[in-house]
């Protein structure tokens, strides 16, 4: 993480895209770093968590990957637009108690600092700037994540992420399978 954010603050620090970036806990809308294909080059740029809504107000931050090929607004990007976002894990949130509401919890993965979340991106103008918006893809949730939430994101190992972003077969691949077992804490 700290190589990724070292390449943003030498790449935008005083730009206002810069300005806008956000770090901990991440919001849709929010503008992250993430990594995707620029010149045949794997870069580490800042994209906002999102994809606008056409009808109606809001974003869409999740794609399925059972429908990703199939919804409009979701096939090209994932033919030729297709990103990682890093991460040190993610959060869901079970239905608690009828006297408390919700759980939070965060998940991760075992023994690992880091976890790579798949997704894609399209190009918006948003506040003035030109700004890639992205979605994470998810999946059905692995038997580890089940008790806590019906849906995951799709995660890449460490030395997947390049063939991630430059090839469609192996992208093709990658949302076919199982995501992997997550230690779950309630927070």
């Amino acid at each position: 993480m700290r190589e990724i954010m070292r390449q943003i603050n030498q790449r935008y620090a005083g730009r206002p895209e810069y300005a806008r970036m956000k770090s901990g806990e991440i919001f849709p809308t929010d503008v992250v770093p993430v990594l995707a294909l620029e010149d045949q080059t794997v870069r580490t740029s800042l994209f906002s968590w999102g994809f606008p809504r056409w009808q109606g107000s809001g974003v869409i931050i999740n794609a399925r990957r059972e429908t990703v090929l199939e919804k409009k607004i979701f096939r090209q990007a994932f033919f030729e637009r297709r990103c990682i976002i890093p991460s040190t894990g993610f959060f869901e949130w079970k239905k608690g108690t009828e006297q408390k509401g919700k759980d939070k919890y965060l998940l991760r993965l075992p023994n690992t600092p880091m976890l790579f979340m798949a997704g894609i991106y399209a190009n918006y103008r948003r506040e003035g700037m030109d700004l890639p918006g992205f979605v994470i893809l998810t999946t059905a949730a692995s038997s580890s994540v089940q008790p806590i939430h019906d849906r995951m994101p799709v995660i890449l190992q460490p030395d997947e992420r390049t063939d991630w972003l430059q090839y469609e077969s192996f992208a093709r691949r990658v949302i076919e399978r199982e995501g992997p077992s997550l230690e779950a804490r309630r927070v």
